[in-house]
């Protein structure tokens, strides 16, 4: 199993000069991705921007976003060339995963609809491939991308977003939860991807909140229950299954390794750099 780290572009307070080191250490370790999550309305770091300047410092990761929300995005033709331009800079790395969301307050900041996200990122994963390979509302649209495509990776929990992961994407990202649970995901995802008519085996992604060390904990709660303050006392409950601890970071890594995920992404709850090399020894070494 391939494990991947997103860079930390949501934690309050975070330097660009750390993530700038924080994707330089990622590639030194031997993660074998970066990420991002995305967030219009929140004090966050645009997700193809951070990605555009981990591409500079960067010359072997994968960089994937898990998610972007493309659907509160008013133009899918300005996303298709924003996304082509950081899969050229990165000479071919990039994984666009996308997702419908959640917050209402992301498209209303944009001005397009929350009620019909679903439908619209249908629509617009068809476009940004048209646009892709020179076709569009107005052909010409470039730059192309470096393979002359781009892989789709797909979240969401809902039929809609599983089925549209089984249609477009090369599998499906789960947004966390116990690694006991993981097999049923699998299975059924598995399930919609043969009825799709899709050849080979999906890929299968994860994500989980890590914040190991002197303080782990409390920078873990402080972190999510801000970034997750929408969902009320959600947030506490998924400030409290963050991994704080290595031995419980070992058994969830093997856990999921175990249960069919290919790639488990690890979301840090801080941004200092060094947190890196405390994860990397328990998973990487």
């Amino acid at each position: 199993m391939d494990i991947g780290v997103a860079l930390p572009t949501t934690v309050p307070g975070a330097d660009g000069r750390q993530l700038v080191e924080f994707a330089r250490r990622a590639e030194r370790l031997g993660f074998h991705s970066l990420t991002v999550v995305d967030r219009m309305v929140y004090d966050n770091y645009d997700g193809i921007v951070a990605l555009s300047a981990a591409a500079a410092v960067t010359e072997r990761i994968k960089l994937v976003t898990a998610i972007l929300l493309a659907a509160y995005r008013p133009s899918a033709v300005e996303l298709a060339k924003q996304l082509a331009s950081l899969d050229r800079l990165s000479g071919g790395r990039l994984i666009v995963g996308v997702s419908a969301g959640m917050r209402e307050d992301d498209y209303l900041a944009t001005g397009t609809d929350y009620r019909t996200r679903g439908r619209r990122l249908d629509a617009m994963i068809e476009e940004l491939k048209d646009v892709w390979r020179g076709a569009g509302p107005v052909p010409g649209v470039g730059p192309r991308p470096a393979a002359g495509d781009i892989p789709f990776w797909a979240g969401g929990h809902s039929p809609a977003g599983l089925r549209r992961a089984a249609k477009h994407g090369i599998g499906w990202i789960s947004p966390g939860g116990p690694p006991h649970k993981y097999p049923d995901l699998v299975t059924r995802f598995k399930g919609l991807w043969e009825e799709e008519g899709r050849e080979g085996a999906p890929r299968m992604g994860a994500n989980c909140y890590v914040s190991l060390g002197p303080g782990g904990k409390e920078l873990a709660t402080e972190h999510m229950l801000s970034y997750y303050a929408y969902m009320g006392t959600m947030a506490e409950h998924l400030a409290a299954g963050a991994i704080t601890d290595e031995g419980r970071l070992r058994d969830v890594v093997d856990g999921y390794a175990a249960n069919g995920c290919d790639e488990l992404l690890l979301l840090s709850c801080t941004a200092d750099p060094a947190h890196l090399d405390r994860i990397a020894d328990v998973v990487l070494r």
